[in-house]
């Protein structure tokens, strides 16, 4: 099977497997010619407390005029952190465009985590963002994310499996065809819930939680979910076996002494 090329925008970090650091080694590992552009270029991951970013929106506008002068396609486009208000209305224009000729996109709302927004995010970043879900084959936000696109209360203790469904069909209402939604505890259990518009099937896959944080893990789950996709695999068993890759790859490090810069995925690729 000839293997699909896909672009990543996200940020990129110079110190810490996160995002675009992240993604690349794993959809390459896979298999799938990778691309990226990045939406700004971060020191090292946020968890070390002191940090310094360059947003690239004037990089990337002088980006896509060449590109689409050189006829450069993708099979997929998988968008994530977005750096400013202007520069997601720029890419969801591009992915929109893209979109329109063929090309699958992918969009991980990146905006916050449990119950609150990440510092510098915004009303008017949320409202981009629900611009950026509109344009997507698939979303995939976590449990707070989904809250705020949807405009849906938000409450540590999760939802009932009625709850998931309505915050499921408010994302399909923003114009999203299929939906996951990651770290969301549904009857008490951490789980991911998702809906396929490929066969309208609704799911929720329970998991076991490891007491220990590293920043990356949802980039890698949705690395390892992307590439499954791009493979032709069905979203349901593409969406367990990320889960249980990130469960892996937890449990290998989870005794690793700086946890703040991320897993070290290129000892591990081969549990992909």
């Amino acid at each position: 099977m000839k293997k699909k090329q896909i672009l990543l925008i996200n940020d990129m970090a110079g110190y810490g497997k996160v995002a675009t650091a992240a993604m690349l080694p794993i959809l390459s590992y896979m298999g799938h010619p990778t691309y990226n552009l990045p939406t700004a270029l971060v020191s090292n991951t946020l968890d070390y407390g002191k940090f310094n970013i360059l947003e690239t929106t004037d990089y990337i506008k002088g980006v896509f005029p060449v590109w689409r002068e050189l006829g450069f396609t993708f099979d997929a486009i998988a968008t994530g952190f977005m750096a400013s208000e202007s520069q997601a209305r720029m890419i969801s224009a591009y992915c929109r465009e893209q979109a329109e000729a063929g090309t699958v996109i992918f969009v991980d709302p990146i905006m916050g985590d449990e119950g609150k927004l990440y510092n510098g995010v915004t009303d008017e970043a949320i409202k981009s963002m629900r611009e950026m879900v509109s344009v997507a084959h698939l979303v995939f936000p976590n449990h707070t994310e989904a809250c705020y696109l949807t405009g849906m209360e938000y409450d540590a203790r999760g939802v009932d499996s009625d709850g998931a469904r309505r915050l499921i069909d408010g994302l399909r209402a923003l114009g999203t065809k299929s939906v996951l939604i990651t770290s969301i505890p549904v009857d008490g259990q951490p789980s991911v819930v998702g809906y396929n518009h490929m066969d309208g099937e609704y799911f929720s896959l329970p998991y076991t939680e490891i007491p220990v944080h590293f920043p990356g893990t949802g980039d890698i789950f949705s690395a390892v979910l992307i590439g499954h996709l791009l493979d032709g695999e069905m979203l349901k068993p593409s969406t367990r076996k990320a889960m249980d890759a990130v469960y892996t790859l937890i449990d290998l490090n989870k005794d690793n002494e700086d946890k703040n810069r991320g897993i070290p995925l290129e000892k591990f690729l081969d549990v992909l």
